[in-house]
Parts: C-alpha cells; structure tokens; sequence
C-alpha cells in the first residue's frame, strides 16, 4: 500500500529562473508542489551556493552516463 507521501513531488515552475543573492550567494530555485498531479502551491528551494554547486555535481553525474548512452546509440 502506497503512503500519500509516494504520490509528493516538486517540479521547476514555468518561465521562471532561478536566481542567486549578490550579498548572500544564496541560490533560489521556484518550484512547484504536487501531489500526484493535483498543484499543491509554489515555494522556491533556497541552497548556499556550495549546496548548489554539490547539488548541480551530482545531477551532472548522473545525467552524464545517459547521455553518453544516447550519444553512442545515436552513432550505431
């Protein structure tokens, strides 16, 4: 049995940037609530820069592995 947890997410709200404070290098991100796909509310997801920069890292590496796979898929 699925708990309503499960069925939460967020995802980048449209035709909105995420910006960085020039004073605190905080790095704001406007998302979007979800549950299961019924829009819950906005909210941004505030990170320090290393946060970000940790965070970017590790998307970068996950997302490389499956681009490599397309890119060689693409070749064949």
């Amino acid at each position: 049995m699925c708990s309503s947890i499960a069925r939460l997410h967020a995802s980048l709200r449209r035709d909105e940037q995420p910006t960085r404070d020039a004073t605190t290098g905080e790095i704001r991100v406007p998302v979007a609530l979800y549950d299961l796909d019924e829009h819950q509310g906005d909210t941004e997801l505030v990170m320090s820069r290393a946060e970000a920069e940790a965070l970017y890292a590790t998307l970068r590496a996950k997302l490389a592995p499956a681009q490599v796979a397309r890119t060689a898929e693409a070749v064949r």
